[in-house]
């Protein structure tokens, strides 16, 4: 208020009367569930003490409902009542009271003006507006007014993809049938659909125009679609117009198309081309590696400084930074700098992730009794950096080596050690790769003879040690023999130039030792020690995207591994007539694996995924047999055949059906040729580095032979399923799956069939 007090001659005295304004002191909801309250304070950001205005009053409503609306609660109806603080002078408490009413559904959706385009293919368009049917469960029919503004514009993107250039909605209405169901009608006027006719080229001076129009590949009487045209100038990495230019260090380089005639349903484009002049780079800026070492980082980066600027290494470059693994790959962030002087400055930015992985583990395993892995794994380590404990944390890390350390043991009966190295750079100048690994199995039946005894005595183990003994004695009981495997590896890597640089080669040796004494779990070969020395080669290429959940890209790996021909050096006939021991003492065997993998999106985020996995093995002479070791053992997850059924052999999974059932009895060591194929649909989750996952629908099939003269390629065991996939920084790859077989075998308990398998640490090969 402002009062006039007195007036002496020509002043007047006034009094200005101020009532400051209320503080909020709290809040509270009323009408909701208490595990509503926090999600609704995060959304309106109430800090005590500020000052309650009306404005403030207003916007909080506002806010609240916007929240409702969002949820399909349309018609909420947001109350705020200022209570008086009795304990805090001048301030107030807000009472929110939130009647949300119930979810308004979508009961109808009337199109019209639908001629050109089916009118079911129109409504897939939009996504989140779906009219109420039975059995609607994954696209719920709620109205939200913001999904539905966005669907509106998706449509009319859509038609213009088909070629609609003048397609738009005349009218939308939304009417309210009750306080829960509306109808949505929407008018749309489709126009004629157009084609390119003429397309020119003007400003190009460096590119003559039949090349221009070879890469934009596009034709006279082609449906004109404006988003795709911006793609094949500016978006297809070494297949748009702009890489041409880009490519050659034409940065500042742009192409603007211009409707210069439209007659009937034809398109006349021109090319509007300003090259620019050729920029270099300048320097490299990297930000954001806390942990990882520059040198590590600089050494995949594919735009170095006086080169010129290139728009197919810039996309490169992120490729190899993903692929690192040290990285989130979705916010490694590339941006050049242009400069006064016509060069350009990069800078990268890149945002650090966990990329170590820890395993532990612990279970029950009957006879075998306390089963306990601890296995971890260091991706990024710095051998160099051990003696600087500054850099512990908890150990040295930041030059891209990998370490690794897996134990497992189940007391005296079974045993595993595993120690590998790699360096990724081998002397830190070019990609040359080295690693050493080292490793060690024990299997020992001699310490579960009591224990088995101890079951026999009981009856109602008696069937459990009965299906024991009619494994020959495996596990005990008949038996008191083992098996001893150690060995070890050096391997050698180079990045090759030819065809590209995707290529990789890399030479192994590598010598395994069986010591094998009364163990009838390889028949083949009971007693004895074996001595397998082996050189292996390996070409592969590997332009997948990144590791985590691949959109784009392929893999394949040809790998061969041979031995000496020993044969040719001693005559046939003392090598068949000496023992079985002597027969195997040095093995004999060639062996050959392909893998392949494409990647490639379908739909949106939807991606494809098809695999191709084969692989035999071979011996130098027809007269000998093939080594019983090294072979092939298919089905279930591919984390190993029931225990020890998997020793000396190559484990591979096929879903849908049970551990290593799939071809020969696996007491033979496994097959000597197996094939497999997978078609497999996934759907990212989340892409949160932390926790990556997808789920996935899977058509997979794959058999395992014995010997050639049943060898069928087409003749496989079929299944499919579904699953989900979690990529944990510390756990590596975690997968669950239900598949069905539809190929049973006769003879085994289920007929062979799995329906759950579980993997961790590992894709499914």
């Amino acid at each position: 208020d402002i009062a006039l007090t007195k007036v002496e001659g020509t002043s007047a005295f006034l009094d200005i009367l101020l009532k400051e304004r209320p503080r909020l002191s709290k809040f509270i909801f009323t009408g909701i569930r208490k595990g509503e309250h926090e999600s609704v304070t995060e959304k309106i950001k109430l800090n005590r003490g500020k000052v309650i205005t009306d404005a403030l009053i207003k916007n909080t409503q506002l806010v609240i409902k916007r929240y409702y609306a969002d949820k399909g609660f349309t018609n909420a109806n947001i109350q705020i009542t200022q209570v008086t603080d009795s304990i805090k002078a001048n301030n107030a408490a807000f009472k929110i009271n939130i009647a949300k009413g119930k979810r308004v559904k979508i009961e109808t959706v009337e199109l019209t003006g639908v001629e050109k385009i089916p009118d079911w293919k129109v409504r897939t368009k939009l996504k989140s507006t779906k009219q109420m049917r039975f059995g609607r469960i994954f696209t719920p029919s709620k109205y939200i007014y913001k999904k539905y503004e966005e669907d509106k514009v998706k449509l009319i993107d859509f038609y213009n993809k088909q070629g609609f250039r003048d397609a738009r909605i005349i009218t939308d209405s939304v009417i309210a049938k009750d306080g829960q169901h509306i109808k949505v009608m929407l008018s749309i006027e489709e126009g004629r659909k157009y084609y390119y006719r003429n397309i020119t080229w003007a400003g190009n001076y460096l590119q003559k125009e039949k090349l221009l129009n070879d890469i934009l590949g596009l034709k006279k009487g082609d449906v004109y679609n404006t988003e795709d045209l911006e793609k094949r100038l500016n978006g297809i990495p070494q297949g748009d117009v702009s890489s041409l230019y880009m490519d050659d260090g034409y940065l500042f380089f742009r192409c603007e198309p211009i409707e210069v005639a439209v007659e009937g349903d034809s398109v006349d484009v021109e090319m509007r081309i300003t090259e620019g002049k050729q920029a270099t780079i300048n320097k490299i800026i990297l930000n954001g590696n806390t942990k990882t070492s520059d040198h590590v980082v600089m050494r995949e980066i594919r735009t170095l400084p006086g080169q010129k600027f290139s728009k197919t290494a810039l996309i490169r470059t992120q490729r190899e930074l993903s692929t690192l693994g040290y990285f989130n790959a979705e916010k490694i962030g590339i941006n050049p700098v242009p400069q006064n002087d016509g060069t350009v400055n990069i800078e990268y930015t890149v945002e650090e992730k966990s990329s170590d992985q820890i395993e532990l583990s612990g279970g029950w395993g009957g006879l075998q009794g306390f089963v306990g892995t601890f296995g971890i794994t260091f991706n990024n380590f710095s051998i160099k950096n051990i003696g600087n404990l500054k850099s512990y944390r908890p150990l040295p890390a930041g030059d891209g080596q990998k370490v690794s350390i897996r134990m497992q043991a189940s007391g005296q009966y079974f045993q595993t050690y595993s120690l590998s190295f790699t360096e990724p750079w081998f002397g830190g100048k070019k990609p040359n790769s080295f690693a050493v690994s080292l490793f060690h199995s024990s299997f020992d039946n001699r310490g579960l003879s009591e224990k088995y005894q101890q079951y026999q005595q009981y009856s109602q183990y008696g069937a459990y040690g009965g299906g024991l003994g009619g494994l020959g004695g495996g596990f005990g009981g008949a038996n008191d023999g083992y098996f001893k495997n150690s060995g070890a590896s050096i391997t050698f890597g180079k990045r090759l130039k030819f065809p590209d640089d995707f290529f990789v080669f890399n030479a192994a040796l590598s010598y395994q030792r069986y010591n094998v004494n009364n163990y009838p779990l390889i028949r083949a070969f009971q007693s004895g020690v074996a001595n397998d020395l082996s050189l292996g080669a390996t070409l592969s290429r590997n332009s997948i995207d990144q590791p985590q959940f691949p959109r784009t890209g392929s893999s394949f790996t040809l790998n061969v591994a041979a031995s000496p021909p020993y044969s040719s050096l001693r005559p046939i006939e003392k090598i068949l007539g000496s023992s079985e021991q002597d027969q195997y003492r040095w093995l004999e065997m060639h062996k050959w694996m392909f893998d392949a993998s494409w990647f490639t999106p379908i739909v949106g985020k939807l991606i494809l995924n098809a695999r191709a996995h084969m692989g035999f093995t071979g011996r130098y002479n027809s007269k000998l047999n093939y080594s019983p070791f090294g072979r092939f053992i298919l089905g279930g997850a591919g984390m190993g055949a029931q225990g020890t059924y998997n020793i000396g052999s190559e484990i591979i999974g096929l879903r849908g059906y049970d551990e290593g059932v799939i071809g020969p009895n696996r007491s033979s060591g496994g097959g000597i040729a197996y094939n497999k194929f997978v078609l497999e649909a996934r759907y990212p989750v989340s892409l949160n580095p932390s926790a990556t996952i997808f789920v996935l629908g899977f058509l997979e099939g794959g058999n395992n032979w014995g010997n050639y003269s049943e060898y069928n390629p087409f003749k496989i065991r079929r299944s499919a399923g579904i699953g989900a996939r979690i990529f944990m920084s510390a756990f590596g790859l975690i997968g669950i799956d239900y598949g069905k077989g539809f190929d049973p075998i006769p003879g085994l308990t289920n007929q062979g069939l799995k329906s759950f398998t579980f993997s961790i640490g590992q894709q499914i090969r």
